[in-house]
């Protein structure tokens, strides 16, 4: 999935910042794991505590009886304890990946780490303990399979406070409310990225089961599959009727809104509710992105929208299409969404303000122009596409 998101985000921007991006997505991923190890797992899963908050502490081999644990959760589960911990630690950093996608292009790199490892480390695992460590939403009998809100509403959430302190991009918007298109340079590496993603999800909602059980195990399979099918088709001719073209990032995003959409209620909603949820979620992310460009929320990826905007809707889902003798409340659900969106925005707010008026978050104009391949890295992805004509050498010559 973190391979997704890399080319994903890379194809979706200008081929001059195409270094930064893969930067930022291998800190991600490895500061996401060391963070996770060294305080936020056992801050997301705590045992006892108040429902609300707890001060984490390291991994340690104590923790298990300094062996691989195989009666973890049951022998059936075919896991472990250490299994769990990559897996989840896996979950933290898309949270982190999620704002680096929206923020893309004009953010400074060394403020972008800090406040990634902050985000990963620290507040990411205070509202996954609501739930998945048994706090007070798991109390109200909030629901949440995979994380529509707990990973996809926390990072899109997060991603709007953050674009909303960071601003938009020079030259997107123009006056008397025109908007100038910033196209990314390669859709191949886009559409490879949201392949890579759909595969991924398997793992994402599958392993989510925490059973190697055959039944739910495909079950999930087959609601993932169809809801990304579903939000692809809907987003595709939605889009088609709305700005006259078939827009393949569109469709791009239709199947990653259906998966976020799915990702809550995988498990727990009917067949087909699942392609309902999908078929809704491509809608959404269509208006949602004409949306914040209206209101000049200038987000490249469209991370907002296909995150935040339906993983709330996807938590919601739940209570709607829930299967015969799953229980949901759809104001539970409500509740539980709006309470870890609005954390999630409050927290990137105030971190990145913060960030902003000490160490400063968005780069130079000058450097912005030029591209943050050189500016931040000193080195292209393309060196070859930069050269002007005047700087090949004729074969004749």
């Amino acid at each position: 999935m973190h391979l997704g998101f890399a080319t994903l985000e890379a194809g979706m921007t200008q081929a001059k910042n195409t270094v930064n991006i893969l930067v930022k997505n291998v800190f991600i991923i490895s500061v996401g794991i060391i963070t996770y190890l060294i305080y936020g797992f056992n801050a997301m899963y705590p045992g006892d505590f108040n429902g609300f908050f707890a001060f984490g502490s390291p991994v340690t081999m104590a923790d298990y009886g300094g062996e691989i644990d195989i009666t973890y959760g049951g022998t059936g589960l075919a896991m472990t304890a250490w299994t769990d911990f990559i897996f989840q630690a896996m979950f933290a950093a898309t949270a982190a990946t999620i704002v680096s996608g929206a923020v893309a292009e004009r953010v400074k790199l060394g403020s972008f780490m800090i406040f990634a490892a902050v985000l990963v480390m620290f507040v990411y695992p205070i509202t996954g303990s609501w739930q998945w460590g048994e706090g007070f939403l798991d109390a109200m009998g909030f629901y949440d399979f995979a994380g529509s809100s707990l990973v996809h509403g926390f990072g899109g959430f997060a991603a709007l406070a953050c674009v909303i302190v960071l601003g938009p991009r020079a030259g997107k918007y123009l006056a008397g409310g025109k908007i100038r298109p910033i196209l990314g340079h390669s859709m191949p590496l886009a559409t490879i990225g949201v392949f890579l993603l759909w595969l991924g999800w398997f793992g994402f909602n599958g392993g989510s089961v925490l059973s190697a059980d055959p039944g739910e195990v495909s079950y999930v399979f087959v609601t993932t599959g169809v809801a990304a099918a579903a939000g692809a088709l809907a987003a595709l001719f939605v889009s088609w009727f709305v700005v006259k073209k078939p827009d393949l990032t569109m469709a791009l995003n239709g199947i990653l809104a259906g998966l976020v959409g799915i990702t809550a209620g995988a498990d727990a909603v009917t067949l087909y509710g699942s392609l309902l949820i999908g078929v809704i979620s491509g809608v959404i992310v269509v208006f949602s992105i004409l949306f914040f460009d209206k209101i000049k929320i200038d987000d490249p990826v469209g991370a907002i929208s296909v995150h935040g905007v339906c993983g709330i809707w996807g938590t919601l889902a739940v209570a709607i299409f829930a299967k015969e003798g799953v229980e949901v409340s759809f104001v539970t659900q409500l509740i539980g969404t709006l309470a870890i969106c609005a954390f999630a925005f409050v927290a990137a707010f105030i971190i990145f303000t913060i960030l902003k008026v000490t160490i400063g978050v968005r780069v130079s104009a000058e450097e912005e122009i030029q591209g943050l391949d050189i500016g931040e890295h000193g080195q292209e992805a393309y060196p070859r596409f930069s050269l002007q004509p005047s700087n090949y050498q004729d074969s004749s010559d």
